[in-house]
């Protein structure tokens, strides 16, 4: 090899390492982040409206006020979340919870075809009211602590309502419902909610 082939060959390489440096220059150039102006994180913090803190929530209706408008299909929809650890035909298997056919007015902890109730289920005793099951769909650990139930609850009364409704028709005597007193303002009609006539003079209860 000649000292001019030799020269080509040097002065290829140098202009490839050249353009090569050209090249991470510009692309440094474009596409150069931009330093913020203390180093640190970024973090995204929910901004409150105008009007401050979100306002709470209404307070929950009585049980006996939500069943009286509550509706059975809504519930049985509602109870197909429950479905893969209860069942709820008469004469059903147990699963992982019992089955809850005829629950409603049942005594806690007891008969359900020999399932094995916690302790604690067993210890608290009584019957099965719409209040007591109420406030066990909301909280199981809370109603009763110490329960083997894992589920979270149900939040909204007006599902619990619904799943109540529903557990109350699977019965051969369904339990009568409880009594809504005050169950809110009187219909156009002048008539309360519970279908009495208003006395003469009386204004309307609200």
């Amino acid at each position: 090899m000649n000292s001019f082939e030799l020269n080509k060959i040097l002065g290829a390489v140098l202009a490839t390492c050249l353009m090569l440096l050209a090249l991470n220059i510009g692309a440094s150039a474009l596409f150069a982040p931009e330093k913020p102006e203390k180093p640190g994180y970024n973090i995204a913090v929910k901004e409150e409206g105008a009007g401050g803190p979100a306002a709470a929530g209404e307070p929950e209706k009585p049980i006996a006020v939500l069943l009286a408008s509550a509706s059975v299909e809504k519930g049985q929809a509602a109870a197909k979340q429950c479905a893969s650890c209860h069942t709820f035909e008469k004469g059903g298997p147990n699963r992982v919870g019992p089955n809850l056919y005829d629950i409603i007015g049942h005594e806690r902890g007891t008969g359900r075809g020999g399932f094995n109730f916690s302790a604690a289920m067993k210890a608290k005793g009584g019957n099965w009211s719409f209040e007591d099951l109420n406030e066990f769909l909301k909280n199981p650990r809370a109603a009763i602590p110490g329960t083997n139930m894992t589920f979270a609850g149900v939040s909204r009364d007006t599902v619990r309502a619904d799943l109540l409704v529903y557990l109350r028709s699977l019965s051969d005597s369904p339990q009568p419902l409880p009594a809504a007193a005050d169950a809110g303002a009187a219909p156009a009609n002048g008539k309360p909610a519970n279908g009495a006539p208003a006395k003469p003079g009386e204004a309307p209860k609200h």
